[in-house]
């Protein structure tokens, strides 16, 4: 099997997927031992950077639907993050009841340094491909995030309909 015939196979880019997803959470991770950061913790900031990224507001709320974690969960992560100074709350320009999540300046610097070398890394990867390649692949990751979303979901309502069946629930607030 040639090179170009193994990369085309569901199964191999599959794996090799799965060996990216390792290498990027193995790098991730550094980032997060390096500052004190639960792995959760590092998710919540990239929720809050992209909601950013995206000009919409983020609430308490939203993070934690956003992480599957509780309102209690939510709090003590918002706490930590706070007390660490990767986060602020403020109020809303537009309703000043609600609270918004934004990342304070001093951890976006911390993490714009130390993810730069893999961005610059991968930035040159991409640019080996074309501009049509770059849009297939472009598709593709949003097509696997979509496959991934919807497998997490139908995961979950089976697992909950399972726990009600044997009297049991699953359930936890997702700080692992």
């Amino acid at each position: 099997m040639t090179e170009d015939q193994r990369a085309a196979d569901p199964v191999e880019l599959m794996s090799l997927m799965r060996r990216l997803n390792v290498e990027v959470d193995r790098f991730s991770e550094q980032f997060a031992m390096d500052h004190g950061l639960h792995r959760t913790d590092l998710n919540a900031l990239v929720v809050i950077m992209d909601a950013s990224r995206e000009g919409r507001p983020l609430s308490p709320g939203a993070l934690g639907v956003a992480l599957n974690l509780s309102a209690p969960a939510t709090t003590a992560l918002i706490n930590r993050l706070e007390q660490a100074g990767h986060l602020e709350r403020h109020r809303s320009a537009t309703d000043r009841r609600k609270v918004e999540l934004a990342m304070h300046q001093k951890a976006a610097t911390l993490a714009a340094r130390f993810f730069a070398p893999l961005g610059q890394e991968m930035t040159a990867a991409l640019n080996e491909f074309t501009d049509e390649e770059r849009r297939l692949i472009s598709r593709f990751l949003a097509r696997s995030i979509e496959a991934t979303v919807t497998a997490r979901v139908l995961s979950a309502r089976q697992d909950a309909h399972e726990g009600t069946q044997d009297g049991t629930h699953k359930g936890g607030d997702g700080l692992e």
